[in-house]
């Protein structure tokens, strides 16, 4: 099997350091790019700390510096775990290299997600915008909507260590959409979401459905980043099989 070449923007943060660790190795990938302004210069394996050390791939501070490298000239895929910020001024770069893109990166507004996507379809590049790539995340939003159905009062409360910027989190407004789109023909108000930033949590929801004499609650917990790698990984492979394609939702790319 070839190889899949990877570049990672935003390879230095809380869940970037993880795909950076998986696709080292992870057999049929290969890292050639690690973009990160805070160890811009560094390795990135001393950057992390890696107990193999050094793995031949500087930190740049920008993606036309990553892929400046002779080794990366081949780079087909943008793993963007940055900001919103970062990936709107990489985005057109990225399109320009026909790099397909996987982005768990949160924090745009809905216009902006349809323009990205737009983009994409019109230049025949495949791309992953999911705001949770965990399995049980996954999982946790087609219970949600498959009980919709039968529950018109329904609120989400979601939870997050205290340096995540945005509120509400891409989950769960994307758990919002899903919802709103179960609903059919069912009579409810509009969902609220909650929001929760305390030092100690890491990513935690809670999708709460209440009816007479009755509460359920459908609820995921990452106690661990490594929980995003497994769909990172499938959602890389995804991409470079669907050219011109989007996804918005990890089941999509299961199916």
């Amino acid at each position: 099997m070839q190889e899949i070449p990877v570049v990672i923007a935003g390879a230095t943060g809380k869940v970037g350091r993880e795909v950076v660790r998986a696709v080292l190795r992870e057999p049929g990938f290969r890292l050639v790019g690690a973009i990160a302004r805070s160890a811009a210069g560094r390795d990135i394996g001393e950057a992390l700390g890696l107990e193999s050390g050094p793995v031949g791939v500087p930190v740049a501070p920008d993606l036309p510096t990553a892929l400046s490298r002779p080794e990366a000239a081949g780079a087909r895929v943008l793993v963007d775990f940055s900001s919103a910020e970062a990936f709107r001024s990489l985005f057109p770069e990225a399109l320009r290299k026909r790099l397909a893109l996987v982005v768990g990166t949160t924090g745009f507004t809905q216009d902006e997600l349809a323009g990205y996507a737009r983009a994409c379809r019109e230049a025949g590049v495949g791309a992953a915008f999911i705001a949770n790539f965990a399995i049980g995340a996954m999982l946790m939003m087609k219970f949600a909507a498959e009980a919709r159905k039968y529950f018109p009062h329904v609120e989400i409360v979601e939870m997050h260590h205290h340096t995540k910027r945005d509120a509400p989190s891409g989950t769960a407004l994307r758990t919002r959409a899903r919802l709103e789109a179960a609903q059919g023909d069912l009579q409810g108000p509009p969902v609220p979401i909650h929001s929760v930033r305390l030092p100690g949590l890491v990513a935690h929801q809670e999708v709460i459905f209440g009816g007479p004499g009755q509460v359920l609650t459908i609820r995921h917990d990452a106690t661990s980043r490594e929980c995003y790698v497994p769909g990172v990984l499938l959602a890389c492979r995804w991409v470079l099989a669907h050219p011109g394609q989007v996804a918005f939702d990890l089941e999509q790319l299961t199916r």
